[in-house]
Order: C-alpha cells, then structure tokens, then sequence
C-alpha cells in the first residue's frame, strides 16, 4: 500500500484545473433553464438630473418581447434602505435599479428589456427612446477637492485613521531632511475575465435558483431575500466558478436585481448580462488625491510623517477604505498625523479592488520613501533598515510576526540590488536608461468566523463543504489539500463543494481572508469527523483499538490503526459497518482568538524589486525583471500562492504604466469604456516576475498560522516601478499611469 504523504505546504495543481481548460466549469451566464428569457439594460446617457419621458412602444412592438421595465412600471420592493443594504454596504443610501427617475450617474441602468432571445432583447433595447432633463453634474476630483469632508459615519471593517501622535507639524519644521510629495491615482475599473452576469431559475411555488458572479453566495441571498421580500429558504445562490472578481463581486450588483426582479415578476427563468461596456458603469477603485510629507535627520530616521487623502465617493454611499493608516504602522515615527476625506462625485459608488486602501496609500508612501532615500544619499533598502519597526505604533501593539528584514535581505540578494549606481540616469544599455526601484508592501492578515462540514462514507472517500468562493485563487485546491491532510488519504477521494448560500455559513471571499477562515474551519470538520471515526473504532468489541488513547491512534491510507503498531488497526469501511453507520457527517465553527486581536497587530508584508528599461528619446517604459520576496506565514500550496503573487505583480504593473478611467468632465462619463483604449497588461507587458517565499512562522495569526496572499502581490508594486523609472531618468512621476507624455514633458 501506498502511504499518503502530507498535502498541505507542497505544490499541488488545481483540482479544478481540468473542469475549467475543457468548458465543464460553469459561469454565471452558462446555467441553462427551460423557457429561459434574456434581459438587456437599457443605461443613462447623462450623468445628472432625470427621466422626463421614456418611450418603449416601439421596442414593445417587437416579436418576442416580453416586457420593457423601467421606473415607471417596476414591481415593488423593500421600502426601508435598510432592506437594501449588504454585508459589505458602506454608509449612505444603498443604489436601487429603476428606484425613480433621477439619475445620478452615468451609465445608470434606467431600464430592462426582457425577451424571449438575447438578440430580440438587444435589438428591442436600440428603439428605447429616452428624453433627459439634465442637471449640472461634477466628476473632476481635484476640482471638488475643497468639498472634501470626514465621512461621519464609518464603514464597518475599516478603520478610519487614528488620533495624531506626537507633534509631526512641529517636528518636521525642525527637521533636517524634508520631503513633500503630491500623487494622484485614477479611478480603475474591474475588467475580469467573466463580465456581470446572473441567471435566475424559476421554481415556481420552491422559490428561485440564482447563479450570479458573486465573492460571497450567502451575502446575494440574504440580499435578494431581503429586497424582494423572500423567505430565504426560497432563494438560493449558486457560484460554483467566478472568473475573477478582486472586489467586484464583493456587493451584489444591479444585474442581480434586476434578473429576479424580471423571474419574479414574469414567473419564468431569466438572465441579465452585462457587457463590457456596462462593465464601466458600476464599482471602481476610487480616484484618490494625497499628499505625503516626511521629516528625517541626515541618517534618515524619520522624525514626522504627514499624510493626507482625498478619495472620490458617490452621492449616495460614503465608500471608505484604509488609505492613511499604513503611514502610521509601516516605519518607526513618533510624530505623525494621518487625515482621509471624501469629495461626493456624480458617480457610482466605488467599490473594494485588490488590496483596496493599502495599494493607493502605500504607492503614496513608498515614492516619498524613495525621495527621502534620495535627498539622504541613503540606499532605498537601508533606510526601510533604518526605521524598521516591531510594533504598530497606530495600534501600539507588537506583530503577530513580521519577517519584513528577511524579505528586504532574500529580495534584494535574488534581485542583484548590491549592483544598482545609486545616481539617477547612471545606468544604460544602449539606448534605453535602467532603473531599479524598490519598496515595501502591506498587507492585513485577517480571520473571520468561519463554518465547515466533513462528510465520510464507507467507500473512503470525505465531502467538504463551506459556503465560501473561488474567484481564481485555488480555495478549491487548498481545502482538498487540508483535508486529505486531516483524515490522511489521497486528494482524489475528497470532493470539495463551495459557492452555495445552502453550504455551512462563510465570510464572503475577501480581504485574503478565506485560506485562514475557511480553511481552519474545513480542517477543524474533518479532525472532529477524524476524532468520531477513531470513537467508534474504540468502541467495537474486540477492537485493537479498545480502550486505547486515542492520540495514539492514526487514521491513514483508509484505516484507523495504532501508531506504534499499523498492522493492529481496522479498515474504515469496517468500523462504520460494525458501528451500524453509513456517515459520518460533523459541522464545525471557527473564530479568531479574541485575545489575540485585543493584543497583537497582525500583517503580511513584501519587498518588491523592480527593473525597467526607459527609451531615452521616446519615453517607452518596458518593466524587465520584478522580485517579490514576501512573508506570509505558513504557505500552503507554492504553487497556487505563487499564482496569486505573479497576479497581483501583474496588476501592479497595469496600475502602474496602464490603467486609467478617462472622464470628459463636460459629459460626466469615462470615455474608454473597452478593451481598446482602457489598457491592461498583456503578453508582451509582463517580464520574468521571481517569487520569494520567505519563511516566517506564527502560531497567533489564525489555527493554521495561515496569512493571506491574495492582495499582498500588488501593493507596493506600483511603486517599485514608480521609483525605478525616476532612477532611470531623475524624473519623479506621482500620477499614475506613467505613460510616454509624462515622462517626455519637461514643462
């Protein structure tokens, strides 16, 4: 017999891997149903002000229309905004689809033509006719910049800065050294691979089936239930399969809404898609305005540290996120001053992308650390050195752990740093200037409460299930890999079921909380279904196993035996049979150590390394090499973990050198609402992108010493890139993207 090895801290290829090369994975839009309609939205051309008059005769003329919905004649819904509010809402007035006839921001769905083809309900969409009466509208942050306001009210999960410490105005008046650095990052908008989609099902008097494109079933079902004035138990959500998300499946959308408001109202199956272009008139990463002043001694220390951000929210919502705080918790300071406000725009509400928060703050942080190295003449990494902390000092709590050194050290040993002319424009290869540019990324690493249930039969083979997603990240792989691991048999025998609101009750997928939530919990199910088998096994009359301890009993290769003795043991078909069992079946529940949380600060962090390669006479930017050395607790698999980093360094580089929501202010829309002008990284953008995991233990952070990796990859990448083209030329770009015309103006 083959002796099962352990899974977990090896690398593993996707169990799902095959379902989604050969089609057999299914999206939101893929679940078919009987006598399934299709919906088209129908969305604002302005930005402000209201419907005066909409006109759907012609489109209802149209064979095979079904109905055109619009705010006129939509079906009643929850009235209180409570009713309307998710798991992840901020502060505000939650946005609800054809509520009236105001519009409050561009693309704004006003109406739903719903027909018996998608083709019949595009083409019936086209004869809408809409007559706006417009009201002046502002999407120009910098130009509602002196409107900024403190949100009163905060969002749950997001800490709003903390009170001054010290006397960081006055101590950087008196500082030797000063850097002031203004940057701007623009409104990036999700584009994953799959677009907004829900499919609902129609099971007449047992309620509905939806399949939407959502980071958390659970949070769509109490949503829709909530809305519609359902019982839960009549809706269920089902995500099996989310092709990327980051944030954007986060809330429930207005594709949602309006699907089963549609199957509700027409009593049939109906499907919403969005397009990509309507992929443009919902969540963003919200523009942000910030200004990082810093005051060091001539060795660099810092004596004060200012920051201050002014991010873009909608009329409606006060969308908030961590922006400032990092400046207070990344380097040793005692005196520093953090401020985060908001300017109401004619938008829709932002919405959490990667690492929300921490990658605007810290590409903020990182290039004022960059220009403090340079005014010092100190090495980039050095000075991190010099004010490397063990506490955050925000919190004034120690780290859970914090191998940040080692990932400074093993970061830029891989990246050949010792070799970088500290001078700017001192490094060329023929026509192209070379730059290399560092920083130092953030991250929280956070548990939820999280449920689980194990299920084993007879024939040796265990079920898994929890509620929580897969958006791409290999959640599918990790919990088959800990629960092999936890009952000792191979990963073909474990099925592992997710992203349904029926499984055991989940976080929604974010934050880079799921491998710690989730997978504690999936571990915690299978050792009490471990520790149940090993009981009945005790139990059986002439058992080897009577009477015995049981930790000194082990369950592997399908039997349950003595670990001093294998071959005094029974199969596990055996002991279920003789017991009068045909499951085991267990839930179990995890939750953070609440002592922990009060006392400890608990973060992932990185190094990244960066190498570009500047045209000298045209301003080109080729990004050659990136190093991402990052500590992140215990990795459970290298290969899906590396995945993650090589996606968000990916997402770095287009935040850097691409992404940019274009707004003609004078129509209050985004212009390049494609694939043609919106630009992302491709093929040829990315370069050899090396992952480092340095090693760090921690038996605090979460059952698993598990520290997320899914939002660690991309923050502080920006930056590198950032810092590595003013090394190349000497010129300091602060608003992102750094495209050609930035870097050849010489106004």
């Amino acid at each position: 017999m083959t002796t099962v090895t352990p899974f977990v801290g090896t690398p593993r290829s996707r169990v799902d891997g095959r379902a989604k090369v050969t089609g057999a994975a299914r999206y939101a839009a893929e679940f078919d149903a009987p006598e399934l309609a299709h919906g088209w939205v129908v969305s604002s051309a302005v930005a402000r002000g209201r419907v005066a008059r909409i006109d759907t005769d012609a489109a209802m003329a149209m064979p095979g229309v079904l109905k055109i919905f619009t705010h006129e004649n939509r079906p009643r819904t929850a009235w209180f905004d409570y009713k309307h509010r998710d798991q992840t809402a901020p502060p505000g007035h939650p946005f609800r689809p054809l509520y009236s006839d105001t519009i409050l921001h561009s693309g704004q769905p006003i109406a739903l033509v719903v027909a018996e083809t998608l083709d019949i309900a595009r083409d019936a969409a086209s004869l809408v006719r809409v007559l706006y009466e417009t009201e002046e509208h502002a999407t120009d942050l910098a130009a509602e910049r002196g409107k900024a306001y403190v949100p009163p009210k905060k969002r749950s999960g997001i800490k709003p800065p903390p009170k001054p410490r010290g006397d960081a105005p006055g101590a950087f008046a008196s500082a030797p050294v000063q850097v002031r650095q203004e940057s701007r990052v623009p409104a990036e908008y999700h584009n994953p691979m799959e677009p907004h989609a829900a499919t609902v099902v129609w099971k007449g008097k047992d309620g509905i089936v939806v399949h939407d494109k959502t980071q958390g079933a659970q949070n769509s079902q109490s949503y829709i239930a909530s809305v519609f004035g359902l019982s839960p138990s009549k809706v269920q959500v089902v995500a099996p399969f989310v092709g990327g998300a980051f944030g954007s499946g986060l809330r429930p959308q207005y594709q949602v809404f309006l699907a089963v408001m549609a199957a509700l109202e027409l009593e049939r199956s109906v499907r919403v898609s969005l397009t990509r272009d309507q992929m443009f008139t919902f969540g963003h990463r919200p523009e942000t305005l910030q200004t990082v002043t810093l005051g060091a001694g001539r060795d660099g220390k810092l004596v004060s540290v200012q920051h201050d951000a002014v991010a873009e929210t909608s009329r409606l919502e006060d969308y908030q996120e961590v922006v400032v705080n990092w400046s207070g918790l990344l380097y040793r300071c005692d005196n520093v001053a953090l401020t985060y406000r908001l300017a109401q725009l004619d938008v829709s509400t932002p919405c959490d992308m990667r690492a929300p928060g921490a990658t605007i703050g810290v590409f903020a942080l990182e290039i004022a650390m960059d220009e403090l190295a340079h005014a010092t003449g100190i090495d980039p990494v050095e000075l991190r050195l010099r004010n490397h902390t063990d506490r955050d000092q925000n919190e004034d709590k120690p780290f859970t752990s914090k191998e940040l050194r080692a990932c400074y050290a093993k970061g830029a040993e891989r990246f050949g740093w010792s070799k970088r002319k500290p001078a700017p424009r001192s490094m060329r290869e023929g026509s192209e200037l070379v730059g290399y540019g560092f920083a130092t990324g953030v991250w929280e690493a956070m548990m939820m409460k999280s449920s689980a249930r194990a299920t084993l039969t007879p024939d040796g083979r265990l079920t898994v299930a929890t509620a929580t997603a897969d958006i791409g990240t290999g959640t599918y792989t990790i919990l088959t890999q800990i629960a092999a691991d936890a009952l000792g048999m191979p990963m073909e025998k474990v099925t592992t079921l997710i992203g349904d609101s029926s499984l055991p009750t989940s976080p929604i997928e974010g934050g880079s909380w799921a491998a710690a939530s989730s997978g504690a919990a999936v571990d915690a199910a299978c050792r009490s279904v471990r520790d149940a088998l090993i009981g009945l096994a005790r139990g059986l009359e002439d058992s080897p196993l009577a009477n015995i301890d049981p930790d000194r009993v082990t369950v592997r290769d399908g039997r349950v035996f003595l670990t001093a003795a294998p071959d005094q043991g029974l199969a596990i078909d055996a002991v279920m049979a003789a017991s009068g069992v045909d499951k085991i079946e267990l839930e179990e529940t995890v939750l953070p150590d609440p002592k922990t949380m009060l006392t400890h600060a608990a973060y992932t962090h990185s190094a990244v390394f960066a190498e570009v390669r500047v045209d000298e006479e045209l301003g080109i930017v080729r990004v050659t090499r990136v190093v991402n050395a990052v500590a992140a607790g215990r990795i459970l698999n290298p290969k899906t973990a590396r995945s993650q980093i090589l996606g968000g360094v990916v997402m770095g580089i287009g935040m850097a050198l691409e992404e940019e929501a274009l707004h003609d202010h004078a129509l209050g829309r985004v212009m390049n609402h494609n694939f043609a002008e919106y630009h992302i990284p491709v093929n040829a953008d990315v370069p050899d992108i090396d992952v480092v995991f340095v090693e760090e233990h921690d038996d605090k952070v979460s059952p698993l010493g598990v520290k997320g990796l899914g939002e660690i990859g991309i923050v502080g990448t920006a930056a590198a890139i950032a810092n590595a083209i003013f090394h190349a030329t000497g010129k300091r770009v602060n608003d992102l993207p750094i495209t050609v015309d930035k870097l050849l103006d010489e106004a």
